[in-house]
C-alpha cells in the first residue's frame, strides 16, 4: 500500500512536471503551429470596434496584427465580449489578450501582464444639469458601467450607495445613454466620443470627474514565462521605436506617457 502511495505520488508529480514544461512552451507551441490565437472585446470605441466595412480595427486590434507579424505567424482574432476577457485566457481559449485590460492586483492573481502598452482614463460623466463632483455625490443614483471593467470594479468599492446598471459592453452602454435609459455613466474618454456623437440635438454629456488612469497591459495564462519576456521586448521596442505610440494616436487622438513601460 505505502509503495503504490508512493507510486501514485510519484506519478502525479511527473504529470504535474509534464503539464507544466508544456504549458511553458507555448510560444514555441505558437510558431510551430504558424498562428496566435489573439482575444479582443469588439465594442470599445477606438481600442477596438467595427468600422464601415464590418471589419474589426482600432489601436487594440492593429496592436493584435503587429505582434502576429513580428511573431511571424498568422492571426485568429478571437473577438469575445468584456465579461470574457479574462476567463477567454484562463480556459486557454486564446494565447494572449489585447483588449484595453486594465492592470489590476485582483487580475494578477488570474492572469500574467506585460509591461503596459498603452492606457485609458475612466470617468464619471452626466449631463451637465447633474451635480456631481466625486464618489459621495453618486449615493442613491443610477449610474451605468459596462461589466467586469475596471469602472465596474472602482464604482463598486468607492460608491457603495450608487444603484450600479451594469451591461455586458460599451456599445449596449453607449447605445443606454443615447436612448435615455440611464443619464450617469462611468466609462472612458472614447465613450463619452461615441455618446455625444450620437445625441443629436441633444446637449451632450461632460466629465464629471477622472477616476484614475488606467496602465493597460497585454494578458496570457499565468506561467507562460518565455511567451511572457517575448512580449515585454516586444511591447518596450516598439514603444521606443514609436510604433505603438503612433498606433495610439492615431486612433485614441492622444499622447502616451513617456514613462509607460517603466510603470
Amino acid at each position: 500500500m505505502k509503495l503504490l502511495t508512493k507510486f501514485g505520488i510519484a506519478a502525479s508529480a511527473a504529470l504535474l512536471m509534464l503539464a507544466s514544461a508544456a504549458h511553458a512552451d507555448s510560444l514555441e507551441n505558437i510558431k510551430k503551429a504558424g498562428k496566435v490565437r489573439i482575444a479582443v472585446a469588439m465594442g470599445i470605441p477606438q481600442y477596438s470596434y467595427v468600422d464601415e466595412n464590418l471589419k474589426p480595427t482600432g489601436s487594440d486590434v492593429e496592436t493584435a496584427k503587429l505582434i502576429a507579424k513580428d511573431l511571424g505567424v498568422d492571426l485568429d482574432l478571437i473577438e469575445i465580449t468584456n465579461a470574457a476577457r479574462v476567463p477567454t485566457i484562463q480556459t486557454g481559449k486564446a494565447d494572449i489578450l489585447v483588449s484595453a485590460l486594465g492592470i489590476t492586483e485582483e487580475r494578477k492573481k488570474a492572469v500574467d501582464y506585460t509591461v503596459p502598452y498603452a492606457t485609458l482614463s475612466i470617468i464619471v460623466i452626466a449631463p451637465k444639469e447633474i451635480a456631481i463632483k466625486n464618489y459621495a455625490d453618486l449615493a442613491g443614483k443610477r449610474i451605468g458601467v459596462t461589466r467586469a471593467t475596471t469602472n465596474d470594479m472602482d464604482i463598486t468599492k468607492n460608491a457603495p450607495g450608487a444603484q450600479i446598471v451594469r451591461f455586458e459592453d460599451d456599445a449596449t452602454l453607449i447605445t443606454a445613454a443615447v436612448t435615455g435609459q440611464l443619464d450617469i455613466i462611468s466609462s472612458q474618454s472614447a465613450v463619452l466620443g461615441g455618446i455625444n456623437a450620437k445625441r443629436a440635438g441633444k446637449e451632450p454629456l461632460e466629465v464629471k470627474f477622472t477616476q484614475a488612469e488606467t496602465n493597460l497591459g497585454i494578458a496570457l495564462p499565468k506561467g507562460e514565462k518565455p511567451l511572457q519576456d517575448w512580449l515585454n521586448t516586444w511591447v518596450k521596442t516598439n514603444f521606443d521605436n514609436g510604433t505603438l505610440r503612433e498606433v495610439f494616436r492615431k486612433y485614441q487622438h492622444r499622447e502616451l506617457p513617456d514613462d509607460l513601460t517603466s510603470r
